[in-house]
């Protein structure tokens, strides 16, 4: 992703061989403002959204099953990310100009790129587990969430291992074309293309395609289980709810990143000279930040399908929303009882005071 941003907004350097002899070398002035209003409005609706459904899962001490830490997880993932949204902002609102120093393009870039992986890898645990859960649902039994917790915290130590990368090599850099200092991958000028081509494969390859991989293969397997099986009627309930929810996350989750992924290995291709037709170049280079957009988006649709898939979490959140009303209703009652009793107070003594007289 890093990649994509920097060949998004620095096409026009020379000094790093970027441009190829028929890519645009300037930045759509539309892309300029549409980006930070669309980055604007996925950072608000996507962080109110996770925030809730964090508290939602820790308020409501529903910390208990494999699936919820999963869950959780994915959406600590996508706040990490969400966080970056108004660096990025502002990075595009002001021409591509970074104003927030090299650490901060190192590590809002990082994060942005930590969110792929472990967005997909997590995804991919859900799907295993409701795997597991369906089709062995005796042996999955054994499944504790101190596994789960143990997973995660593997899952999120690949994603960070698969972004230091990105977090070496991001620097900022100025640009004398654009008269501004870009937040940009400075790989080795010798091998600037290598590189990239190697960094695109490594988010192609264990970002999207070994995941989807097993994504697909869980869901071909239950699908396959559940055609010659019948369960009670409250397992089955039970099991298609979060069935339906896995699967939800699951085909938003490629909607929203196959275009992306899919345009960046157009790029390997053109960039490896495999693909030598300048309308291709030219389509993928406008069509990058529309599909860059469209993978950010995953980030705010997640909650809504937690809110309106997930009939549990809908019941959660109307017992969280329920119990803090009640609490605030109980410190307004106490509050009130407080300042009346306090108000008499110079009364009864006024009364003590004069009955001494």
């Amino acid at each position: 992703m890093s990649e994509e941003l920097h060949k998004l907004s620095i096409n026009v350097t020379s000094n790093q061989s970027l441009a190829s002899s028929c890519a645009n070398n300037t930045i759509p002035d539309y892309q300029l403002d549409l980006l930070p209003a669309f980055y604007s409005f996925i950072f608000i609706f996507g962080f109110i959204g996770n925030s809730l459904v964090i508290s939602v899962i820790c308020l409501q001490g529903d910390i208990k099953t494999v699936a919820s830490i999963y869950i959780l997880n994915l959406a600590v993932a996508d706040m990490l990310f969400l966080m970056t949204l108004p660096f990025w902002a502002t990075y595009y609102a002001f021409g591509l100009n970074w104003m927030f120093g090299a650490v901060m393009c190192k590590i809002s870039s990082s994060l942005l790129t930590l969110n792929i992986f472990a967005s997909i890898f997590f995804i991919s645990c859900m799907s295993v587990d409701r795997y597991l859960a369906i089709v062995y649902p005796l042996r999955s039994q054994r499944r504790t969430v101190a596994h789960a917790i143990f997973v995660a915290f593997i899952i999120w130590a690949l994603a960070i291992m698969s972004t230091l990368p990105t977090f070496y090599f991001r620097n900022t850099y100025y640009i004398k074309n654009l008269d501004v200092y870009a937040c940009i991958m400075d790989f080795p000028k010798e091998e600037y293309s290598s590189w990239c081509v190697a960094m695109a494969l490594l988010k192609i390859t264990l970002g999207f395609c070994f995941p989807t991989t097993v994504i697909l293969t869980c869901y071909t397997m239950i699908g396959l289980h559940l055609k010659k099986t019948k369960g009670s009627m409250l397992n089955k309930k039970t099991r298609d709810r979060v069935l339906k929810i896995v699967t939800s996350i699951v085909v938003c989750f490629l909607i929203c990143w196959l275009p992306f992924h899919v345009l960046t290995f157009l790029d390997v291709l053109t960039r490896m000279q495999i693909i030598n037709d300048c309308r291709i170049e030219i389509f993928v280079e406008a069509a990058m930040p529309l599909s860059i957009c469209l993978g950010f988006s995953n980030s705010c649709i997640n909650p809504l399908l937690y809110c309106f898939v997930g009939n549990q979490f809908r019941e959660n959140f109307r017992h969280v929303f329920s119990s803090i009303k009640l609490l605030q209703s109980t410190n307004s009652h106490h509050n009130s009882s407080k300042r009346g009793s306090d108000s008499k107070e110079p009364e009864l003594n006024g009364t003590y005071e004069n009955s001494k007289v």
